[in-house]
């Protein structure tokens, strides 16, 4: 069996299945789990049978006897695999008589630890964020006005007289409740994801100003963002999508200025991306996960180069004071995650890796499935990441590494949109040439949001639409055409021509 093949649910197409084999296998078969253990492969095939089954919340998969007859694996290789399906919560192992694997239903938890663990390895700044959080929010503000209902109403009015009534000294956590609930009032399962990241990398990368506010309650960072707040729910309430939206931005913009201007006088708060409560976890798992915590934190804070080993078992052992067990779990999320691996024999140890968005692809894959994703949810905020992703490019083009790698692509355009030895559907470059204009852009969180959105559209979207036979020009290749006009410096003509590409062509005659 397939396991990038197995990636999609009961009917897709099998051009569908395809290209979203391509998406996680281009971008996930470099993470030595999914490479070379049987453990992380069984676990996959675990997870996309619940997937075609409905995600059946409460039904029993099987004894762990049963489960080793049917993946044909060893007891050590299935155990471990059902660690790494509990790890995304996906099922959990009930022991005793009537025990056995049990489908759960999952939280964002394990999602959002995914996608921290990889942006923090990979360097993103807290400037990284801001303009993260300026492409998504105001598309959430935007959504939510356009998609109010009663209920929602009440929702994002609760939220903003709990933020009131929370008085002056607030922090960053409650005054980010209301971003939250936008996203969540709008009815896209992805953006409110997207926003819950968001905020954690927030709190986690500007935990000191976040938590050291000014002290005067009639700072300029209290008033204006109260009133924003304000005047944003107003909007949201009255149905009115682009008032919300363009006073979202706003907000996001001050905000941002006042988060990279205020500097406290306070200690940094220690990290916590493992801190994640989530019923069913043992004790001993809960402190293997404190431990890959710390161990993330002395990789990424500690300067250590990918390639240098950090202890042997005995040293982590005697260093964190756990069990070997508890230890090895910890090396197991690590690796899992592509941040280390465990090398045996003289002269190994734990070992820096390099990272690799895998673990984090998947785990929010597997969270928006069990939401019910759509592909009007993943256009609406694809569209939105592609752009911002292409306006960040067109104001890099005179970067002479930008503009070569621009060209390398636009020369292989043209042989990979004619579908090569045609057993491929036209577009199965697709996800290559949109992810690397999202790495030209140079923000990894907008990367990873794309890529996360890619791997879920190709497991969703029917059949590719062949050119029609009147199409010339840039309606034939799309991908040249963007790639043309940002080599020209015409941005606006580039996102006119990406926005195009992005809408579905509707059937029928050309018009004149």
């Amino acid at each position: 069996m397939n396991a990038y093949s197995d990636a999609c649910p009961t009917g897709t197409s099998a051009a569908g299945r395809d290209r979203a084999g391509l998406a996680l296998g281009e971008y996930a078969a470099t993470d030595p789990a999914d490479n070379g253990k049987l453990a992380a492969r069984v676990a996959r095939q675990i997870e996309q049978d619940v997937l075609r089954t409905g995600w059946p919340v409460g039904e029993v998969l099987g004894s762990e006897t049963e489960l080793r007859e049917r993946y044909q694996v060893s007891r050590a290789v299935l155990r471990e695999a059902i660690r790494l399906v509990e790890h995304h919560q996906v099922a959990s192992m009930r022991r005793g008589p009537s025990g056995g694997l049990v489908v759960r239903a999952p939280d964002a938890g394990a999602a959002t630890s995914a996608m921290m663990v990889y942006l923090e390895f990979v360097g993103t700044t807290i400037e990284h964020l801001l303009t993260a959080r300026l492409m998504i929010e105001p598309l959430a503000a935007a959504l939510a006005a356009a998609n109010i209902t009663e209920p929602g109403i009440a929702q994002v009015r609760t939220a903003l007289a709990d933020e009131f009534a929370a008085g002056p000294n607030r922090d960053g956590h409650v005054r980010g409740a209301l971003h939250l609930t936008l996203a969540e009032v709008s009815g896209n399962p992805a953006l409110q994801l997207f926003v819950d990241v968001l905020l954690r990398l927030t709190w986690r990368y500007a935990s000191d100003q976040l938590s050291h506010l000014p002290d005067d309650p009639d700072h300029p960072a209290f008033t204006s963002s109260d009133s924003s707040h304000e005047a944003i729910v107003h909007a949201v309430v009255a149905g009115d999508g682009p008032r919300a939206q363009y006073l979202a931005i706003q907000h996001l913009q001050m905000f941002g200025e006042f988060l990279i201007s205020w500097r406290p006088e306070s200690r940094n708060l220690p990290s916590w991306l493992w801190a994640i409560h989530t019923p069913g976890r043992t004790q001993e798992q809960k402190l293997a996960e404190v431990v890959a915590q710390r161990l993330l934190g002395e990789i990424t804070g500690g300067g250590w180069e990918v390639g240098s080993v950090i202890g042997s078992e005995g040293v982590l052992l005697d260093r964190f004071g756990v069990s070997r067990a508890v230890l090895r779990e910890a090396v197991r999320l690590l690796e899992y995650h592509s941040v280390a691996r465990m090398r045996r024999g003289p002269g190994g140890g734990l070992v820096v890796a390099e990272p690799a968005p895998g673990a984090s692809i998947e785990a929010i894959a597997l969270y928006l499935d069990y939401q019910g994703i759509e592909v009007e949810h993943l256009r609406a905020v694809r569209e939105a990441v592609e752009l911002a992703c292409l306006n960040m490019v067109a104001a890099r083009v005179g970067d002479p590494e930008v503009a070569r790698r621009l060209q390398r692509l636009r020369d292989g355009v043209g042989t990979l949109d004619q579908g090569g030895d045609g057993t491929r559907p036209p577009n199965w470059d697709e996800p290559f040439l949109h992810v690397e204009l999202a790495e030209l852009a140079g923000n990894p969180v907008l990367a990873l949001f794309l890529r996360i959105l890619i791997t879920l559209w190709l497991r969703q979207e029917p059949e590719p639409v062949e050119p029609r036979p009147e199409a010339t020009g840039d309606d034939a290749h799309p991908h040249r055409g963007i790639i043309d006009a940002l080599l020209v410096g015409d941005g606006d003509l580039a996102r006119h021509r990406m926005r195009r590409h992005l809408t579905p062509r509707q059937p029928g005659p050309l018009v004149p």
